[in-house]
């Protein structure tokens, strides 16, 4: 264990860590913060709004397979959350890397991104997605969806508070 604690500190007191941490400047941890914060609302509100569609929460009569162009702006956003989160895990990794929050965040995001992917593949290209009822699986993945996102959403609301 305390070789992890020694890596852990070697993270947090890299140049870049540090700078991360204590530039005196917007360009380092709050514009970094801002940007996790829209890619997030990309990912986890685009999820949901398709989520949301195929539980029916959609009028029957405006077609739901258009909005597979969200995916790649979700994929998108995904990439731009991955680093930023990145940059702000390293800058306090002591703290975030030994609590159980942060790996439960990690799970929801990794198995709300299975669960996106598989939304895509078993939902999205279906030819008959407008033209039929839509699956009791689909809707499972829908509700996994909402739960993995508003599940990592919470706990990494909580990461900002681990001591």
């Amino acid at each position: 264990m305390h070789a992890f604690h020694a890596f852990l500190q070697f993270l947090e007191n890299m140049p870049f860590s540090q700078w991360v941490q204590n530039a005196p400047t917007i360009w380092a941890f709050p514009t970094i913060l801002v940007l996790h914060t829209i890619g997030m609302g990309i990912v986890a509100g685009g999820s949901s709004m398709l989520s949301f569609m195929i539980l029916g929460f959609w009028p029957a009569t405006v077609p739901m397979k258009p909005f597979v162009r969200v995916f790649p702006y979700m994929w998108a956003a995904f990439w731009l959350n991955a680093v930023t989160g990145t940059m702000m895990l390293v800058a306090d990794a002591t703290k975030k890397l030994t609590t159980p929050d942060f790996y439960l965040k990690m799970a929801c995001v990794f198995i709300g991104i299975y669960l996106l992917v598989r939304m895509r593949r078993q939902v999205f290209d279906d030819p008959e997605l407008d033209h039929a009822p839509v699956s009791s699986n689909a809707k499972m993945l829908a509700w996994g969806s909402l739960g993995c996102w508003w599940g990592a959403i919470l706990a990494g609301r909580l990461l900002a508070y681990v001591k």
